[in-house]
């Protein structure tokens, strides 16, 4: 059977529910709102039908995004019949090739398709249950230049609070520390998320390794996370924190989206001949 290519209006196009990637109205987008602009959607979207009206969308929201931007009302999308663990790989699959991608974005998608790979790959003889998960996770490392134990490690993310996922997007939280940390319940990692506050700091791999072992000897607690957290880190020693509440009323909306905005934002000012007139201006 021959797709169709339909003209779908974008008010009836949903997005892939749990849809792990961002669509961020940057350069990018307004780069692709400008090609379609000039030369139309050169590729389809492509959706399925919705139970309760519409069209979800498998791929293509960066597209949508794009058309609304320019204020067209439809763009062109496959409607195909797809099962819910076909749509969830083709999903994560049509997003892969994105060039800056987010840990969580990773982390989240990978699961996502492992979790897929995993369903449809279900047996009822025990051998096939067995071995489903690591060939699911051998699959997604191959197509995407990682090792299996480089996915796990990213699925290891989605375990973190919202808080720390989100600083580990930021760069605020190395990768490999925040592993560590994803092994802390959410109320560990709340109290971990206290200390950081209270110290002004981050844990490196080796203070959230130590965290980690003591929460499998069930002995974790705030005064442990404090007593921890309170040795400065080499690189942090001379470092000088200022809290978003205090300075967000300084920055300019464009860039209050995110911390590494803000950052980015302060670091342009920064290096400006003339500081102190800007901020007159804000």
């Amino acid at each position: 059977m021959i797709d169709k290519i339909q003209e779908i209006p974008l008010k009836e196009l949903h997005d892939f529910r749990n849809h792990p990637f961002q669509v961020k109205d940057d350069d990018e987008l307004r780069e692709l709102a400008q090609s379609i602009r000039d030369n139309g959607v050169l590729a389809p979207a492509l959706a399925r039908l919705r139970s309760d009206g519409g069209y979800e969308l498998v791929s293509g929201h960066r597209r949508k995004a794009a058309c609304e931007l320019i204020g067209l009302d439809t763009m062109p999308v496959i409607i195909r019949e797809l099962e819910d663990n076909e749509a969830v790989i083709i999903m994560v699959d049509s997003n892969k090739q994105r060039e800056h991608l987010l840990p969580s974005e990773k982390a989240f998608a990978y699961k996502m398709k492992l979790d897929a790979i995993k369903r449809q790959g279900k047996r009822n003889d025990l051998t096939s249950a067995q071995f489903a998960p690591k060939l699911a996770t051998e699959v997604i490392g191959a197509e995407n230049n990682e090792s299996k134990d480089q996915v796990k490690r990213f699925i290891r993310l989605t375990n973190l609070i919202p808080q720390l996922l989100q600083m580990v997007d930021e760069k605020d939280i190395a990768f490999n520390p925040a592993v560590e940390i994803s092994y802390l319940s959410k109320a560990e990692q709340e109290m971990l998320l206290e200390g950081m506050h209270i110290f002004q700091c981050t844990p490196s791999l080796s203070q959230a390794i130590r965290m980690k072992k003591l929460k499998k000897e069930g002995i974790l607690d705030m005064e442990h996370i404090c007593n921890i957290m309170e040795e400065a880190k080499a690189n942090q020693k001379d470092k000088i924190t200022l809290m978003a509440d205090e300075i967000k009323e300084y920055i300019p909306g464009r860039y209050k989206g995110s911390k590494s905005r803000m950052k980015e934002y302060l670091l342009q000012l920064l290096m400006s001949n003339n500081p102190q007139s800007e901020l007159n201006h804000l």
